[in-house]
């Protein structure tokens, strides 16, 4: 279970350093093999286990490639999909594809987001985070969230 927020520097050649709290897991769960892909949605990068993006990709692979929107999704998430091995200091390296995509720099922020990290540009992140929580529309409780007690 991935949860917590990481500032985390990227050397120049596209490494960065997972967090202790991240590898011990990471290196126990799957021996540090990991598949980072794009967020369709947002310009940050997602980093999977390789077991749970197996499941992952099982299920969109599953999606009617005849739906224009599902045929997208196949597309990103599993084109850009890149398997990616710990290296024995516990850095993972980052192709220049996924760099770019992402915007990445020497600064940047992980993300937990329970079976999976999110990897966001510092900037970026601070600007979209500061925009949800102005979101005077974000107010408006979704039903899903309605009976949710925190």
């Amino acid at each position: 279970m991935f949860r917590g927020v990481n500032n985390i520097n990227l050397d120049a050649k596209g490494r960065l350093a997972i967090p202790t709290r991240y590898r011990d897991y990471l290196l126990q769960h799957c021996n540090g093999a990991l598949v980072v892909t794009i967020e369709t949605e947002e310009k940050c990068l997602l980093i999977y286990p390789q077991p749970e993006w197996e499941d992952v990709q099982r299920r969109i692979e599953s999606l009617s490639s005849f739906n224009k929107a599902t045929r997208r999704v196949q597309r990103l998430l599993i084109g850009y999909a890149t398997d990616i091995q710990l290296d024995g200091s516990g850095r993972l390296q980052l192709t220049p594809p996924l760099r770019e995509y992402a915007k990445l720099d020497k600064k940047i922020v992980m993300l937990g987001q329970g079976n999976k990290l999110e990897l966001w540009s510092e900037d970026h992140w601070i600007a979209r985070r500061d925009s949800w929580l102005d979101d005077e529309s974000a107010l408006v409780v979704p039903e899903e969230l309605a009976n949710l007690s925190l």
